[in-house]
């Protein structure tokens, strides 16, 4: 049997009704953002940004690591991620913009590479959730 590797870092999202904002405070291992709902004027991320951002980020973090394995001349990474709801569906578009001077064999790769990035795995495959109350 292969070894998974379990990745059980966590992220804690609070909001207290004391602070005046609709905005939810967000914590990671190290950092601190806020997030805020859709429409409201606080200039924080929605909850649907930061899930696009890590999209983004992975695949271009994934095609940096490629590129300086293939040892490719690649100036730079612009990935981008958008989103609509459309009939219950969530739907990503991803477009991948890369400065150098490649084949088109080798910008095929980097699209296949994009596919690859641990989130885009993630976000395709089977996802548990199990929801559990706090204890008081």
């Amino acid at each position: 049997m292969q070894n998974q590797a379990v990745d059980t870092n966590e992220v804690l999202a609070s909001w207290s009704d004391a602070s005046g904002e609709s905005a939810c405070h967000l914590e990671f291992a190290s950092e601190h953002w806020q997030s805020d709902i859709a429409g409201a004027p606080s200039g924080h991320p929605t909850p649907h940004e930061i899930l696009d951002a890590a999209l983004a980020s992975c695949t271009a973090l994934t095609l940096q690591l490629y590129v300086k394995h293939k040892g490719w001349a690649v100036g730079r990474v612009d990935v981008t991620v958008s989103h609509e709801h459309v009939q219950g569906v969530y739907r990503m578009a991803l477009q991948i913009g890369v400065e150098g001077e490649l084949s088109a064999e080798q910008r095929a790769a980097l699209l296949r590479v994009a596919q690859a990035c641990p989130v885009h795995k993630t976000l395709m495959g089977d996802i548990a959730i199990d929801t559990a109350p706090v204890a008081a």
